[in-house]
């Protein structure tokens, strides 16, 4: 069956941004999420005929590249980091634009394991029902929400400076 090249480039220039948003924010390094989407991308041309006859191709997509970026961290060399020196936290910047809070989360999913890191991105980021996060990850809805429910409370428990609700409330005395 021929490869209807001109639907594969138009769907891949339609939907490479998101793509490699999500696959950095499985991974936490641009470079990798490019090299990430790039072998999603080649498998999809693969598999093109029968993807772009499906119902949502998008969905299958989105499976790829998450099976292609848990198949990474799974080889050996991602294990092992090496550094001269411990990195320097940034120091907190008085601007409101919200890049310190990105980047904060950003680090605060980094710590996640693979599995809610994945339930989260799908869930809130692609903006997945449970029952679609489920199909995406191979496992039932109740995984899906005591995953997510874990790793909210990890992230919460991570987060400092934040003001809880009894704090917020000032009383007069």
């Amino acid at each position: 069956m021929p490869v209807d090249v001109e639907g594969y480039r138009d769907y891949v220039g339609a939907r490479l941004e998101p793509l490699r948003r999500t696959a950095y924010l499985l991974c936490g390094d641009w470079h990798t999420a490019d090299d990430l989407v790039s072998t999603a991308l080649v498998k999809l041309l693969r598999h093109w005929p029968r993807v772009s006859a499906m119902d949502s191709p998008d969905a299958y997509v989105r499976r790829t590249l998450l099976r292609v970026w848990l198949d990474e961290r799974r080889r050996p060399w991602r294990r092992e980091a090496s550094w001269a020196e411990v990195p320097d936290h940034p120091a907190a910047a008085g601007g409101t634009d919200g890049a310190a809070d990105r980047l904060t989360i950003l680090a605060l999913l980094a710590e996640l394991p693979p599995r809610r890191r994945a339930v989260l991105v799908l869930r809130y980021f692609c903006d997945l029902s449970v029952e679609e996060t489920a199909r995406e990850l191979g496992c039932t809805a109740g995984t899906v929400k005591s995953q997510s429910a874990r790793a909210i409370e990890a992230l919460r428990g991570r987060l400092v400076d934040v003001p809880t609700r009894v704090e917020e409330v000032r009383t007069d005395g």
